[in-house]
């Protein structure tokens, strides 16, 4: 792992376990649940979002400020935007992803889940999730949650990570694996 990376996750893991706990002992670990989730679209759907969070020519104040109107319209809890507001003023809401990743995490491991990470040429429908789903579960023993993606560039089939595990039956590598053997005979 990088050493950058590598700090941003350190720094990540100190405020997730910190709100984690804090949470946990509240039992308002649903509405956390929740709050991640509409954190998570803002993430992925916003481009001044990230820009906020990632560009120094915002000010500390600018920050704080921005990120606490976000909080409030988003309706987080609010050890969730006392955190936000932490994180602005020390000029750390670089991490906030990789904060949202652990929290998620946490939350998963606490409720007995885990998330696949589903790769699939076109999306699922909502039977074939859930058929993968239970399939998954039976195989892993837990509650499996799919966080599912399309990659056209697999031609068809699937890609599942389930923690380190990886299955891919993905047309793409199937080409991919036949084009090296017929290297190796030729």
């Amino acid at each position: 792992m990088s050493e950058p990376a590598s700090i941003s996750s350190g720094i990540a893991q100190r405020y997730a376990t910190a709100v984690f706990e804090i949470v946990k002992e509240n039992k308002t670990l649903d509405k956390l649940e929740s709050g991640l989730a509409d954190l998570s679209t803002a993430l992925a759907d916003s481009a001044e979002l990230r820009d906020l969070i990632n560009s120094p020519i915002y000010s500390r104040e600018e920050q704080v400020n921005a990120i606490a109107a976000i909080a409030k319209k988003m309706g987080l809890q609010p050890m969730l935007r006392n955190v936000l507001g932490l994180m602005a003023e020390k000029r750390r809401l670089f991490v906030l992803p990789q904060l949202v990743e652990q929290l998620n995490a946490m939350v998963a491991a606490e409720k007995g889940e885990v998330t696949a990470e589903v790769t699939s040429a076109k999306a699922l429908t909502k039977a074939q999730s859930e058929k993968l789903s239970k399939t998954l579960a039976a195989r892993v023993g837990k509650d499996v949650k799919i966080n599912a993606t399309v990659d056209e560039a697999l031609i068809g089939g699937l890609v599942v990570k389930v923690g380190s595990k990886m299955i891919d039956t993905s047309i793409a590598s199937k080409l991919s694996s036949l084009q090296n053997a017929m290297k190796e005979v030729g």
